[in-house]
């Protein structure tokens, strides 16, 4: 994951507050993304056997139309008013921004499709246009509903500004933690309230207000564990689940991230060393690698650099961490993880120019992915690091090429966060026989199929499919969508003829910076 549990990339989102009253955004932040890369390696599944517990507000869904050139077309958009302290149900409340995408047919199925984004931190009725299109056959025969998680998009979302246009700044831990930490201070949030128990609770009330009784859910990355959640909560009102990316209750975040990381970083190096151009073009790379690693871990390499949008010139200093987290930014894409060999030759020899590059094109993607950073933390020093102790975060980080680093910036962060309740009893397997799809991309480096197997296991009507040549995200990879739109029609996977995945392949490696040669070996 870009970053580390984003869906369908690690891209984040840093769109806008809500005005209290609800009509709309105001104050659009922008964040980082190298540091989203960092602080965002993560976050993923687990569940709270407890009900919703909390008296709602007093208000119906207003569902109308979308406006023209500001929200999506063919769809309609509106509001659903939660209390932010869900227990108490008193005091602030949050409008959650809900997009629903009407199916074609004039006699729909009557169980929609609701879409659960990545991160955490991502809000999925931000990323609507683009997450519609992978469901546009599912579409014909059900609504596709998107809802803005409590803290991401434009509810209330928990926004954090990094800036990135200063490389100095951006390659540096403690202005990340910094800026992290102001922002904290000025959120018109309590942010122990942003969970994701509290969230799948709200998905239920969106769902009744709607007037759905039974739904679908479509998971990815860290919309896995929230799917696992709505589960575990809800379980009477889902119909079906897909999870990509799989992130089971086991899955402690982040220790699972060094060695997924370099598994993913071994098979890349295999490929390279399997297929003639690359092994012919770079013979050395794995002791170029570590030779590298060495190098930078012992007295960080001083270059002057330009910012590659801004073409401002800075003298950087990289150090290994720099390196190692554009190095398993890469690995989330097989497109970027193409990349790599000549990324890691060019670094070797002192050329930083196209390692810079990839981390800050991060930066520059689309601003409807991009996590929340508060949110984030809310997620994840509730729900992940209360969990970890020193042991096995040293234990978890031995032999591989990330190294602690993500843990250590997060425990800074964690320390200073507001955290919310969580019962002890949140980490147990989630047992269900809700008919289940779950898919794994082979050459994933942060929910590897391992996961997907353990995932599994807890869910007695499930079939899990490895996309070969995928890796974080594989919805929208050759057949697959048509796999989840027989799926999702079916409720059921029995019929699932899987066999269409196995032509999918790692793309070709890039030899020059021109890219791979025209009759490129796969």
């Amino acid at each position: 994951m870009s970053s580390p549990f984003e869906f369908p990339r690690q891209t984040e989102t840093q769109p806008d507050y809500l005005e209290p009253s609800g009509q709309g955004p105001r104050n659009p932040r922008r964040g980082g993304s190298f540091w989203r890369s960092l602080l965002a390696s993560a976050a993923l599944g687990f569940a709270c056997a407890c009900g919703s517990g909390a008296a709602a507000v007093e208000s119906q869904a207003v569902i109308e139309e979308c406006e023209p050139g500001e929200w999506p077309r063919n769809a309609r958009c509106g509001w659903v008013t939660v209390f932010e302290d869900r227990d108490r149900a008193v005091g602030r409340t949050i409008n959650l921004r809900v997009v629903v995408y009407p199916a074609q047919r004039r006699d729909p199925q009557p169980d929609p499709l609701f879409v659960l984004a990545g991160g955490p931190g991502q809000g999925a009725a931000q990323l609507s246009s683009v997450l519609s299109e992978m469901f546009r056959d599912v579409r014909r025969d059900r609504d596709l509903v998107f809802v803005d998680q409590r803290g991401t998009g434009e509810s209330n979302g928990l926004h954090c500004e990094l800036d990135t246009d200063d490389l100095q700044l951006l390659f540096s831990s403690d202005y990340a933690f910094e800026a992290i930490q102001q922002c904290l201070s000025q959120f018109d949030a309590d942010v122990q309230h942003y969970t994701t128990p509290a969230a799948m609770d709200d998905l239920d009330e969106v769902r009744a207000k709607l007037g759905y009784d039974k739904i679908n859910l479509w998971g990815g990355s860290y919309g896995t564990r929230a799917a696992l959640v709505y589960l575990r909560r809800h379980a009477e009102r889902v119909r079906s689940v897909v999870f990509d990316g799989a992130a089971p209750l086991s899955m402690k975040l982040p220790l699972s991230f060094p060695q997924d990381a370099q598994r993913a970083l071994e098979l890349m190096l295999d490929a390279c060393e399997q297929r003639d151009l690359c092994r012919q073009r770079f013979p050395d790379l794995r002791r170029k690698l570590a030779e590298l690693l060495e190098r930078l871990a012992t007295q960080p390499d001083v270059v002057a650099a330009k910012h590659p949008r801004t073409g401002d010139g800075v003298e950087l200093a990289i150090h290994r961490d720099v390196f190692t987290t554009a190095l398993r930014g890469a690995l989330y894409s097989p497109e970027s993880a193409a990349l790599l060999p000549l990324l890691i030759e060019r670094a070797h020899g002192g050329d930083f120019d196209g390692l810079l590059a990839l981390a800050v094109a991060l930066e520059s993607a689309p601003s409807e992915g991009r996590i929340s950073l508060g949110m984030f933390f809310s997620v994840i020093c509730a729900e992940d690091l209360p969990w970890i102790d020193a042991r096995e975060r040293r234990e978890a980080a031995s032999g591989a090429f990330g190294g602690e680093s993500t843990m250590e910036l997060w425990d800074k962060v964690c320390e200073i966060w507001p955290r919310g309740a969580i019962a002890e009893s949140y980490r147990e397997p989630v047992l269900s026989a809700v008919p289940a799809l779950v898919l794994s991309g082979a050459l994933d480096p942060v929910t590897p199929p391992r996961w997907g197997d353990k995932l599994s296991d807890g869910l007695s009507n499930a079939r899990h499919i490895v996309v070969p040549g995928a890796a974080h995200g594989t919805s929208s990879q050759g057949c697959v969508p048509d796999l989840i739109e027989q799926f999702i029609r079916d409720g059921s996977s029995e019929s699932l003829d899987e066999a269409c995945v196995t032509a999918l392949d790692r793309p070709p490696f890039f030899v020059t910076p021109a890219g791979p040669p025209m009759e490129a070996e796969r």
